[in-house]
């Protein structure tokens, strides 16, 4: 048993460099999960600002102009939530992306865009659910002093919601993270693609994939630490304001 193991651990690792398929598909799966994020927290937070804000308006003075973006909002919610990632991927790689050339980086493009697309619908109501747990008062507070809506909303409600909202966006990355195994159904050269590669030429399963689980573990330790770390950070500047 022993001898078969290391046998696959030579295969899997050390034969013809095969670590290089985990050093660059992990390169991939960071970079892919780092841009993604991004893109889904400016969606996000301009999705639950047009939200949050069409809420908190008073019932005879809605603003027809933010009603018809907030009906655009919850379409894109409606869908994005509504149907399965993997399926959002292969329509922005097969239909939209039609044609173009199988390229990293038009892979990595189609990845990013489609992932942050996603995640926007997600991270919108994280952030709405932060900004609406807000006392109305900070805002009028703020409002009162002669700020105007905007500089109020970003000056005083953003940043309290989003350090209420901190442990859910990093549950979000992590979901992210380990979502992005999918792109190996359009062909991006991945943590786990790198994976399937090394197990479709050694004919051995075992060692490839414990051992990208074991990557994916890691990582994901790694983000929690660093999340906690940032947690107790801003709890303690919050207790000397």
């Amino acid at each position: 048993m022993w001898e078969e193991l290391k046998l696959q651990f030579y295969q899997t690792f050390i034969l013809d460099n095969n670590y290089m398929y985990f050093v660059r598909g992990i390169g991939i799966t960071l970079l892919v999960t780092a841009l993604a994020l991004v893109m889904g927290i400016v969606i996000g937070l301009v999705v639950a600002i047009v939200r949050s804000g069409y809420d908190l308006q008073n019932d005879g003075r809605k603003n027809p102009v933010l009603g018809i973006f907030n009906i655009i909002c919850k379409i894109y919610l409606t869908v994005i939530r509504g149907t399965p990632t993997m399926v959002q991927l292969l329509i922005m790689w097969f239909v939209i992306w039609a044609g173009a050339r199988s390229t990293t980086g038009n892979l990595i493009r189609c990845a990013v865009i489609t992932f942050g697309i996603n995640s926007g619908a997600y991270v919108a109501e994280i952030f709405r659910s932060g900004i609406m747990s807000i006392d109305k008062g900070q805002m009028e507070a703020g409002r009162s002093l002669g700020l105007p809506y905007a500089t109020s909303l970003f000056s005083i409600v953003i940043p309290q919601a989003f350090k209420n909202v901190l442990p859910a966006l990093g549950n979000e990355m992590i979901t992210l993270l380990k979502e992005t195994s999918i792109v190996t159904v359009i062909g991006l050269k991945d943590l786990t693609k790198g994976a399937m590669i090394i197990q479709a030429k050694n004919y051995q399963a075992l060692v490839p994939f414990i051992a990208i689980a074991l990557i994916y573990l890691v990582v994901v330790m790694v983000i929690v630490k660093i999340l906690s770390f940032v947690e107790k950070r801003m709890r303690i500047n919050e207790r000397r304001t």
